[in-house]
């Protein structure tokens, strides 16, 4: 309980951000590094989650073998232009059958 003003100013700041994005006139939208920045931020926070997810246990550096199949299988069906659901269930099954098989 002692959170919920961090937890409603996040979402107050999102909800800002959004409608900042949505009252923004189309010249500044248009403009090629707002374009650029638009595009490419996406893909780091995707990739600081995953490394995040893939490196870290309760807080603390850890490495798990079964996320780090899962993450190879991911790349290889990417490298093999799969589509994106294929890719998560690629990285799925893996993941799930390492942590079968390491019990």
């Amino acid at each position: 309980m002692t959170l919920w003003w961090a937890i409603a100013a996040v979402c107050a700041g999102c909800y800002a951000l959004k409608l900042a994005g949505l009252a923004a006139p189309r010249q500044v939208l248009d403009h090629p590094v707002v374009r650029r920045f638009a595009e490419l931020v996406p893909v780091t926070l995707l990739a600081a989650l995953i490394a995040v997810q893939m490196f870290t246990h309760q807080g603390a550096l850890a490495f798990d073998p079964a996320r780090a199949s899962g993450l190879a299988a991911a790349v290889i069906a990417l490298l093999l232009r799969a589509p994106f659901l294929v890719v998560l269930a690629a990285a799925a099954a893996t993941t799930a059958l390492v942590r079968v098989l390491l019990g």
